[in-house]
């Protein structure tokens, strides 16, 4: 596979899902305080509400919990605690004005299903129009230090794809360092990742694939595919933890040619998770950790991780900073067994929260 090929059809797909769709400023939301807004609403995620209006430059963000009503006539993905998903257009549901507001909704040709707001942790605006169920982000960092004349690029793309019952996405992640006196080391990985709800309460099965190139560790392909299921331990407006296990199978191809190199196939139990913290309004941290006990080598353990922690600056535009690693216990004699680094740049999204 060609890693180049990947980026750049990645980042031409990439732009065919950016455009901008509007739709009629017609949604109403009224605060505990009495305060009423006209507005797009586009999401809900992580306890915060994001919504646009017209005499407004860019997104606002509302906090879920002072909301008492709402009311849309747009379709959306609606996701509770329990893992239960909900298709169809909002409106709060009748109740007394002390009571919590509950949220009923209405898919076309079907019964009405009416939910505690406080249970609701995503809502995501969906349409027939398949471009417009997407949504992403873009990150981009340079560090330059003139002492040993060294410079690390990082670049990186996602892209989701979400349905009532599943979802999916794709990211590529490009790292070069370089720096007087020494061989410019590289890093790139694009992964590919699916799940789909099960019928018990915040159960799912998922499906992973990676292909990574490491200079520093010595692998010119890594080709990683496996599968298991999960469950999610929390899922909160707040906090997403969830943790799946399964099998996978590698593939890996080394730039040197030895006895203990060359291409080496792999056969591995599969334990995944993911770690979602978001603070209102401003800061996200997100971390996923993926550990292979090798079958077809006892005793061989492989890790890898990706950290990311990101700071709202200004409407989709945020500060980030990031973490990777990958980690092998018995690499090929003279390859290093580790891979690691860390960059800070800007990130731009797209689509849907």
């Amino acid at each position: 596979m060609n890693l180049r090929g990947i980026t750049l059809n990645l980042f031409f797909a990439v732009l065919l899902v950016t455009p901008a769709f509007a739709r009629k400023t017609t949604d109403v939301i009224v605060m505990k305080n009495g305060d009423r807004m006209t507005c797009e609403i586009k999401a809900l995620s992580d306890g915060v509400l994001s919504v646009s209006l017209d005499y407004v430059d860019g997104t606002i963000f509302v906090q879920w919990a002072k909301v008492a009503k709402i009311e849309s006539a747009q379709k959306f993905i609606v996701t509770t605690q329990d893992g239960t998903v909900h298709s169809g257009t909002i409106v709060s549901a009748e109740g007394e004005p002390a009571e919590p507001m509950k949220i009923e909704i209405a898919e076309t040709g079907a019964e009405k299903t009416v939910v505690d707001a406080s249970q609701v942790v995503g809502m995501s605006e969906t349409s027939e129009n398949i471009l417009q169920r997407f949504n992403g982000a873009i990150d981009f960092g340079i560090n330059y230090s003139k002492g040993n004349q060294a410079t690390q690029y990082s670049f990186g793309a996602q892209t989701g794809y979400t349905r009532e019952r599943w979802a999916a996405q794709s990211s590529f992640n490009s790292n070069l360092s370089s720096n007087n006196g020494s061989t410019v080391s590289t890093r790139q990985q694009f992964s590919l990742s699916g799940y789909r709800l099960m019928p018990w309460d915040n159960y799912f099965y998922q499906g992973l694939g990676s292909f990574l190139q490491s200079s520093v560790q010595g692998i010119s392909l890594q080709t990683s595919l496996g599968g298991g299921i999960g469950r999610f331990l929390k899922n909160t407006g707040a906090t997403t933890i969830s943790i799946a296990g399964g099998l996978a199978w590698q593939n890996t191809e080394y730039s040197i040619s030895s006895p203990s190199a060359g291409t080496q196939n792999a056969t591995a139990a599969l334990i995944a998770a993911q770690l979602k913290v978001h603070k209102f309004k401003k800061t996200t941290l997100n971390i996923t950790s993926a550990l292979l006990p090798v079958l077809s080598e006892p005793g061989r353990v492989r890790l890898s991780t990706n950290a990311s922690y990101y700071l709202k600056l200004i409407s989709n535009l945020s500060w980030t900073a990031s973490f990777y690693g990958n980690w092998d216990n018995r690499p090929p004699l003279h390859l290093s067994g580790s891979d690691y680094g860390s960059s800070s740049g800007l990130r731009w999204t797209f689509g849907n929260p």
